[in-house]
């Protein structure tokens, strides 16, 4: 999932200083998953804009709503009433959300409320970390279903250097589990450790970000 982090409440503040009618706008997606953008969080920030204005002497209209997806242009559709007479919109989710609503509004005021920082996942309560880059490539099966891309710090696909110690990266300090250690524990088990003396060329970086805005198309469901 894309994994963000709350703005911090002062930044926001300094962008909406000269407006008084703004409209936060959630996502049900993946920043609900991680705690920063669903109701709940909707409803805090707006609360948090309301009284801090107000402790100024100068008060501020926020209404609420939370997109079932901000990532799909129909789900932004429900905003049109909200943001009729609004100044500005706040949206806390990643980094697609306020472009979409961008899109649909281009002549409105619209701000990030998160910093999206990841694709990652869940590695306890309140906690989580990045597992994919998106490189648009994915090898993990060479590596017994881990990436090296993302998960050493030198992206080595012939690892591992000569950094690592116990099984932690010398990046870190102390607190990154080398994945390349993971990577020769996994093939061991399946007993694929023969995968580690393929030498592996230079990575195919061309389903990367080097060619621009990537573009992904299923023409069976194109209408």
């Amino acid at each position: 999932m894309v994994i963000g982090e709350s703005k911090p409440l002062a930044e926001i503040l300094e962008k909406v200083k000269d407006f008084k009618n703004i409209v936060v706008a959630g996502c049900k997606g993946c920043v609900t998953v991680c705690c920063v953008g669903g109701e709940k969080e909707v409803a805090i920030l707006a609360s948090e804009l309301r009284i801090a204005r107000k402790s100024t002497g100068s008060e501020l209209e926020v209404k609420e709503y939370t997109c079932e997806r901000q990532c799909d242009p129909e789900y932004i559709e429900p905003l049109d009433d909200l943001v009729a007479n609004a100044d500005a919109v706040v949206s806390i989710a990643c980094s697609v959300g306020p472009q979409y609503i961008v899109a649909r509004y281009p002549y409105l005021k619209v701000f990030p409320g998160l910093n999206t920082t990841s694709i990652g996942g869940a590695v306890e309560h309140g906690v989580w970390k990045e597992f994919c880059q998106a490189c648009g490539n994915c090898i993990i099966d060479d590596f017994g279903g881990l990436c090296p891309i993302t998960r050493c710090a030198k992206q080595l696909l012939n690892g591992p250097c000569g950094g690592s110690s116990q099984g932690i990266c010398e990046v870190g300090k102390g607190s990154i589990p080398c994945i390349w250690q993971l990577i020769y524990d996994r093939l061991q088990n399946l007993g694929e450790l023969h995968k580690l003396t393929e030498v592996r060329l230079s990575k195919n970086w061309s389903t990367s970000r080097d060619g621009g805005l990537r573009t992904s198309i299923r023409e069976e469901l194109k209408q």
